[in-house]
């Protein structure tokens, strides 16, 4: 199966591909090499989950918006690519999750997105290397901030 028909197996939707609210671009093109600028939660409806975990969300919570970060790289992949069956693998992950201090379980939260990669292109193709940290804050009081790095076809 290619990774546009084990996508549309899961049954989920993609939001609209975001776009950039300062001066960068959500995606970049080097060689083989695909760059995704740092996303959050964003929803079918262009919303943004909102909150900070350990006080506003709980781990299952902040998982999902994990997961929803990663349908809004999905989005910018087909927007600027045109199809996920021309990303090969991905390379890295890095995930931040804005929490309290106390706040230990960071990469639980990541595995939303990681899961759904691994889903998309496969456990070979679909894990890469990955970081899960937390941050004291986000933009606009996001959970979750994902960025990551594509091999191309």
């Amino acid at each position: 199966m290619t990774p546009e028909q084990r996508f549309a197996d899961l049954g989920l939707i993609l939001p609209p591909a975001p776009k950039a609210v300062a001066v960068y671009k959500t995606l970049l093109i080097d060689g083989r090499h695909c760059y995704v600028s740092g996303h959050g939660p964003y929803m079918a409806d262009g919303t943004l989950i909102k909150g900070k975990v350990g006080v506003d969300l709980h781990a299952e919570e902040a998982q999902a918006a994990a997961l929803q970060t990663g349908l809004a790289i999905l989005a910018t992949l087909k927007h600027g690519l045109g199809s996920l069956n021309r990303v090969k693998r991905v390379i890295k992950i890095l995930g931040m999750v804005n929490a309290v201090p106390e706040y230990e379980n960071h990469p639980y939260v990541i595995n939303g997105c990681s899961e759904l990669f691994a889903k998309v292109w496969g456990v070979e193709n679909g894990v890469g290397v990955r970081s899960a940290v937390g941050m004291g804050s986000l933009p606009n009081n996001i959970p979750v901030e994902i960025e990551a790095l594509f091999e191309l076809e």
